[in-house]
């Protein structure tokens, strides 16, 4: 039996962010609804791969249901932020996605991460959105993805400012 079980079936503002200085961020997902706000600990690459999963979730939904009008991407930056308080319930371990036909809503599965010798369930959020909520979180999300310090176009791995320590140049040189 998990920890917890959290469902939140109309979701007024979802949303990642991240908080601190380049190098130091720390990623969140946030969700508001029906009186609750839930916020949890992501990695940035949980957010990259959300907002590329969803893209990917959203086109086979719409080769499904060929009548649905397109969601769209758009968002407004300043509603995208998140929201006060920011007390994380815990940290992402996974993010599944599933799509119900009769109410046109998404929904994420959020399972939490919880130390290797632990012998709880973890606890699970359920969150359901609109496919223009989801669409437009994929959008904001690689946007803050994207902020953060540049990529080594060689290795793949985040640089810092003052230069990089490359591994495929077997750490020959330091790229700026």
């Amino acid at each position: 039996m998990p920890r917890f079980e959290i469902e939140i079936k109309t979701i007024d503002h979802i949303t990642t962010d991240a908080i601190g200085p380049k190098g130091q961020r720390v990623f969140y997902l946030q969700a508001i609804g029906e009186g609750q706000v839930i916020t949890l600990i992501a990695e940035k690459f949980q957010i990259q791969s959300l907002a590329v999963g969803v893209e990917q979730f959203l086109v086979e939904v719409s080769s499904r249901f060929p009548e649905l009008p397109e969601a769209s991407p758009a968002y407004v930056e300043e509603h995208m932020l998140i929201q006060p308080p920011v007390d994380p319930l815990f940290r992402i371990a996974d993010i599944g996605l599933g799509y119900s036909a009769d109410e046109d809503k998404v929904i994420l599965i959020i399972h939490e991460l919880l130390p290797e010798d632990s012998d709880q369930e973890p606890a699970i959020v359920r969150l359901w959105c609109s496919r223009h909520q989801l669409r437009a979180l994929a959008h904001w999300s690689l946007e803050i993805a994207s902020r953060g310090r540049p990529t080594c176009p060689q290795c793949g791995q985040p640089m810092e400012d003052e230069g990089h320590f490359c591994v495929k140049k077997n750490g020959g040189h330091r790229q700026n």
